[in-house]
């Protein structure tokens, strides 16, 4: 029990830091230091043979001491913190500092029974409260379980709530936040938008200004072609490309989804809606092409058309997986942000040549949030049937 005890605080903490909370991870680090070594001592020194081998006794615990002393006083900051937080983790960490007071108690004999039982009965309760309040509200996505409201709460500044953002962030649940993201578009801005994989930068086919926009928000390379994204495989087919039967079925069985196709270039485009942008996306002879699967970017494109598409971060920096990174890192260059709350992949899409699919199949140009192998899989599935 003690092991267990203290490596389920260890994983709560670790879980915690995953999260990038940073109070949770420190309070249970803390507390999976302060159940292992109470239970610890607490066993090893009811056990004479033990307690002997470590030579554990009277006049020799002042160093248990001197350790609980110091947990009484971290585990104190942390009650401050935990009170601006929720009910339940400000009752655990006061339950904690009991735990803490019976540990120095034990190392000066002086700890009664009771008071030792009741204190770990409360924290039991605590735990397994707090445990199945938060597994559940999570999977539920709603407060099923309350976890009570702070104690505490940080005023913000009236300045802080008069900042304005540095550019319009819709939220994409509402109607009226996708409209607004697409007049802006169709009048020639830059946007970020979600994507069934990273945040990207958005650009209407129909403005070649606007995707020359997004080179210099990027500091992208002229010599890095931009996709274009369309809303379903259906658009493709009434442009009428010149697309093999095999490229067809392939294309049918990873879209919508990850996977970005490049085929060849041509004046079919034009019928598909890029219009002017023509020769500012993909090269001189090819594009890729991908329809994603996010509802709401396809609504998106069914008002807007066809999209040039690039990740939104800096040219060489990491992919933006929450509306706020893009908003902080390119905001002050953009007109506006669709806000989405977490990206669904951490990576951007797998890139597939498939100009030469008849002849010598497809290249794998770029592996992202589909593995490679499982993209050959689908293709030698679709050529062998």
């Amino acid at each position: 029990l003690i092991l267990i005890g203290g490596f389920v605080q260890l994983l709560a903490g670790f879980l915690a830091f995953r999260k990038y909370d940073h109070l949770g991870g420190a309070a249970f680090l803390t507390f999976s230091a302060l159940w292992s070594s109470f239970g610890v001592t607490r066993v090893l020194c009811a056990a004479p043979v033990s307690g002997h081998l470590l030579d554990i006794g009277a006049g020799n615990t002042e160093g248990f001491t001197a350790g609980s002393v110091a947990f009484l006083v971290l585990n104190a900051f942390l009650i401050i913190l935990a009170s601006s937080f929720n009910l339940v983790l400000l009752c655990l960490t006061l339950v904690m500092e009991l735990l803490t007071i019976c540990f120095l108690l034990f190392t000066l004999e002086s700890l009664p029974l009771p008071f030792e039982i009741v204190v770990l009965s409360i924290l039991s309760i605590i735990c397994f409260y707090g445990a199945t309040a938060s597994l559940t509200n999570c999977v539920f996505g709603k407060d099923l379980l309350m976890m009570g409201p702070p104690l505490l709460t940080v005023q913000s500044s009236k300045k802080d709530k008069e900042d304005p953002l540095p550019c319009v962030c819709p939220k994409s649940h509402l109607t009226s936040g996708l409209r607004t993201i697409a007049e802006l578009l169709n009048r020639g801005a830059v946007c970020g938008v979600p994507t069934d994989t990273v945040y990207a930068l958005a650009a209407s086919c129909k403005h070649p200004e606007a995707i020359e926009k997004v080179y210099r928000i990027k500091d992208r390379p002229q010599e890095k072609p931009i996709c274009i994204f369309i809303s379903n495989l259906e658009q493709l087919r009434a442009a009428s490309p010149p697309i093999s039967p095999l490229l067809w079925e392939f294309m049918e069985n990873v879209y919508p989804g990850g996977i970005g196709c490049i085929i060849r270039k041509g004046e079919w485009l034009k019928k598909l809606g890029v219009g002017a942008g023509y020769s500012r996306v993909g090269t001189q002879d090819s594009i890729m092409i991908r329809v994603p699967d996010l509802t709401v970017l396809v609504h998106l494109i069914d008002m807007t058309g066809p999209l040039a598409i690039t990740s939104a971060n800096p040219s060489g920096e990491v992919d933006s997986t929450h509306h706020d990174m893009v908003i902080s890192r390119l905001g002050h260059k953009l007109e506006g942000v669709l806000c989405d709350g977490e990206s669904d992949e951490v990576v951007a899409s797998t890139v597939v040549n498939c100009t030469k699919i008849d002849e010598s199949g497809i290249t794998i140009i770029r592996e992202g949030c589909i593995p490679a192998g499982k993209v050959m899989q689908i293709f030698e599935r679709v050529k062998n049937r």
